[in-house]
């Protein structure tokens, strides 16, 4: 009995404490060496909208040597070609660039060093290194929050200047939060797709205790999501909330719960993010995951390996760089169909299938097929598809003459 008692009253102080003991073994963890010496570890949510391993950290990386030169080649080899009138060129031209955007799921992630007000040096459990720089919030002196939930000192709140090195590990089963659970569940768009994981709701609220904000009949309305049931787009400038209670409520006059809305993220374990726009809700219902996706279950990326069929019907098997940029399965090619953006792992793709000159079916290994557009991975502007053969060899297949692309997964 006495025992009984004692993990009661546990239970209820941390209960009253307002501390999460759900399974947050697929938050994302790690020591964070700071700038005057001190050491941090625990929980962390990063750039408010971040907080698990299937979570995306984007830049921008610089392409190597060996890419910037082949880049170059193919714009004088374009111009070669270039009509020009009184000095004017005439028609279109490839403008190569020296870098190029880029998004790394935190799982393969061992470490994040600072290198400056907006750059970073990534290291992956691969043991490769990549440089990148804050093309968004999510690093520099642009980022928008960075809090670490210590073990010893609670929660505190960093700005990238405070940051020396981060070092990620995996957490505890029990690991306390005070930010509640990470908020999950399915999202229907008005076209009648769906999508199931991690939720952050306009680019923001990622955790049961963050709020939606609106307004209820001229009044200002607060609502925690762990009283969420469900929200439903009930016009470009309102939601109808469903609350646990059972409650219906029609919020409107803030961006949570209206066409200002920046876009509704899924993080799907199965194949990367999709970003929702506000015309294109439908509705998201809550729910628990059947399991986390812990920080052993990334292995750090490896060389993309396949073979590569183009429309003459020759066939190309070896290591595979994607878009003269993109060559291992940790990174990741993005594209953009009816108002819904994806980013997609390469690592998680089966096959891609050229689609005219603008868009490309991408199917991924549980068998979904995608079709994205409005993207240099995927149509036109694609700067290549380099393929490394067995005995050493390169081949380049451009766009024009690409078929399709069978990804091997051993």
């Amino acid at each position: 009995m006495r025992l009984k008692m004692t993990i009661l009253l546990g239970a209820l102080i941390a209960s009253a404490a307002g501390v999460a003991l759900a399974d947050n073994s697929g938050r994302i963890y790690g020591r964070v060496l700071l700038a005057d010496g001190d050491e941090l570890e625990g929980l962390i949510r990063w750039d408010k909208n971040e907080a698990n391993w299937v979570d995306m950290l984007n830049g921008t990386k610089e392409l190597s040597e060996r890419d910037q030169r082949r880049a170059r080649d193919e714009e004088r080899t374009e111009r070669r070609g270039e009509i020009r009138f009184f000095g004017i060129r005439i028609g279109e031209s490839s403008d190569w660039s020296s870098s190029a955007s880029s998004g790394i799921r935190f799982g393969h992630i061992r470490s994040v060093e600072a290198m400056g007000d907006d750059r970073a040096l990534v290291t992956l459990k691969s043991g490769r290194e990549v440089e990148l720089t804050g093309s968004s919030t999510d690093l520099g002196s642009g980022m928008r929050d960075f809090v670490i939930e210590d073990n010893d000192g609670g929660e505190v709140e960093l700005v990238w200047d405070d940051i020396e090195k981060i070092e990620f590990m995996a957490a505890r089963t029990d690991q306390r939060s005070r930010f509640g659970d990470r908020l999950y569940g399915t999202l229907q768009t008005r076209r009648g797709e769906t999508f199931t994981g991690f939720i952050c709701w306009d680019i923001d609220e990622l955790f049961t205790s963050d709020i939606l904000d609106g307004e209820e009949n001229n009044r200002s309305r607060k609502i925690p999501f762990d009283k969420i049931q469900a929200i439903e787009r009930y016009s470009s400038s309102a939601a109808r909330v469903y609350l646990t209670g059972g409650d219906e409520v029609i919020l409107r006059g803030t961006n949570d719960v209206d066409d200002d809305n920046r876009g509704i993220v899924v993080s799907d374990p199965g194949f990367g993010d999709v970003i929702v726009s506000w015309g294109e809700f439908d509705r998201v219902d809550f729910s628990t995951p059947t399991k986390q996706i812990g920080y052993d279950d990334f292995d750090g990326g490896r060389p993309l390996q396949g073979t590569v069929y183009t429309d003459a019907g020759d066939r190309h098997t070896g290591t595979i760089r994607w878009d003269n940029d993109e060559e291992y399965t940790w990174e990741i090619i993005d594209g953009e169909y009816r108002d819904v953006e994806y980013d997609i792992e390469l690592g998680a793709i089966k096959e891609i299938r050229r689609r005219g000159r603008s868009g490309a079916i991408v199917t991924v290994l549980d068998g979904r097929e995608f079709q994205l557009r409005d993207s240099n991975d995927i149509d036109d502007s694609n700067k290549g598809i380099f393929i490394t053969t067995s005995d050493g060899d390169e081949v380049v297949v451009d766009w024009e003459e690409f078929d399709r692309v069978v990804f091997d997964h051993k």
